[in-house]
């Protein structure tokens, strides 16, 4: 019987997830959280085989708690709206089996829990497609100079840092706007952070 953990902030759809699942003859669902908080907590008290997480949940988001999850003997599954290529590059990182999108088919969800379970991995492939497809088009400089944004730093900081004049920080911001397609600097952080572009 594989054991299964679900982590899921919407109530319904947790409850619908975990009668799907039980519905299953070698599946019964063992524990079910609304945060990744909770998901690592009933990992340890049940040690199921699978924990099944959306990513962005409170107190701890599915990412976070895949992570901590690494070094107990349970396969990750991380099932979301998100198929954002960045969520996926860290969810890889973090030694995720499976990353699925939640309008997959429900006996896909099934399948792919018996198949990461015989030792694949299985991931939507349309997010495969989007981390081979995008590259960063900033220079290393460009990069340098939005990490140091990133940090909270002001113009003259990141002059000084790099020992370069303001208005070549400026030039460098503007730059990197325009490469990104976005209006500002939290866009451009944001779209960097989605798309897994920082260290």
């Amino acid at each position: 019987m594989i054991r299964i953990v679900i982590a899921e902030d919407q109530r319904m759809l947790l409850g619908a997830l975990g009668s799907l699942l039980d519905l299953e003859d070698d599946m019964t669902v063992v524990g079910k959280a609304c945060n990744g908080q909770e998901a690592i907590s009933l990992v340890h008290k049940h040690n199921p085989d699978i924990c099944i997480m959306d990513i962005e949940m409170p107190e701890k988001s599915g990412l976070e708690a895949a992570e901590e999850l690494q070094k107990y003997d349970c396969k990750v599954i991380i099932l979301t709206t998100f198929a954002r290529t960045g969520y996926f590059q860290r969810a890889v990182k973090a030694g995720v089996k499976g990353y699925l999108l939640k309008d997959s088919p429900s006996d896909e969800l099934a399948n792919s829990i018996r198949s990461i379970m015989e030792g694949k991995r299985m991931y939507a492939p349309e997010l495969i497609d989007g981390v081979y497809q995008e590259e960063n088009p900033l220079t290393d400089r460009e990069k340098e100079v939005l990490e140091l944004v990133a940090e909270g730093k002001n113009t003259k900081d990141i002059a000084a840092q790099l020992k370069i004049k303001s208005g070549t920080v400026r030039n460098y911001i503007s730059t990197i706007l325009d490469k990104l397609e976005v209006s500002n600097r939290i866009e451009a952080i944001t779209h960097s952070k989605e798309k897994g572009w920082f260290k």
